[in-house]
């Protein structure tokens, strides 16, 4: 647990809430089980003297003030552990301190390797199991992100190339409108000649067709049609 400002209040509070919470309406208080707190510190909490600096672990129950021996029993209990300062001291080798130390260096590899204490080195195999699942998730979702990724850019590449695709079309249907459009024109603009000229009646077909461009038969169609 970190250090915040009401964490021992808030500690009371559920160690008396699962106290009161075991009976219903109308039931023996002798079913009352001991409601027993553990809180685990990763912070120095009492450091006022001496005495304070060279104690770890520490047990409050309902005692006397004057007569601490004179008790209510341990039906509520609250431990806590200071795990740094728990470390610092070193308590005798056993279950406590491979858990201490466990909750201290549990990210150390060779501290870790010389805990005997069989519960704590099933939960470092339990630990290195869920890091191992993490890493695996990690690269599978590294995996999936890269063939989206690389979806995504040949579905952009494809999407630009059509655009492009599309842009080009247009201009070349331009530039084929107004290759078209500048045929027709002149076209226009010969046939118009044309006209004058047989207006004229100075010049046979032919002649007309070689200073116009036009086939002797356009020249033709259009004296008919003027003729008409």
């Amino acid at each position: 647990m970190r250090r915040y400002g009401a964490w021992h209040k808030r500690g009371l509070f559920y160690l008396a809430r699962t106290l009161g919470l075991q009976l219903g309406a109308g039931e023996d208080y002798q079913q009352l089980r001991a409601a027993v707190g553990l809180h685990l510190l990763d912070f120095d909490l009492f450091t006022a003297n001496q005495a304070e600096l060279e104690q770890a672990l520490w047990r409050f129950e309902m005692r006397d003030e004057r007569q601490p021996e004179v008790t209510l029993g341990n039906i509520l209990q609250m431990n806590l552990i200071e795990l740094n300062k728990a470390d610092r001291l070193g308590l005798p080798d056993g279950p406590l301190r491979a858990w201490i130390t466990f909750f201290t260096h549990w990210r150390e590899e060779l501290t870790m390797a010389k805990i005997a204490h069989e519960p704590v080195k099933r939960a470092m195999s339990r630990i290195r199991e869920l890091s191992a699942d993490e890493e695996a998730r990690r690269l599978a979702f590294v995996r999936e992100r890269a063939l989206r990724d690389e979806v995504s850019q040949l579905n952009e590449a494809r999407q630009e190339g059509l655009q492009e695709g599309q842009k080009k079309g247009r201009q070349e249907g331009l530039q084929e409108g107004l290759q078209e459009g500048q045929k027709k024109g002149r076209q226009e603009a010969n046939a118009e000649t044309a006209r004058n000229l047989i207006k004229t009646n100075a010049l046979n077909d032919e002649q007309i067709a070689q200073a116009t461009g036009l086939t002797q038969e356009e020249v033709a169609q259009l004296r008919s049609e003027q003729q008409e």
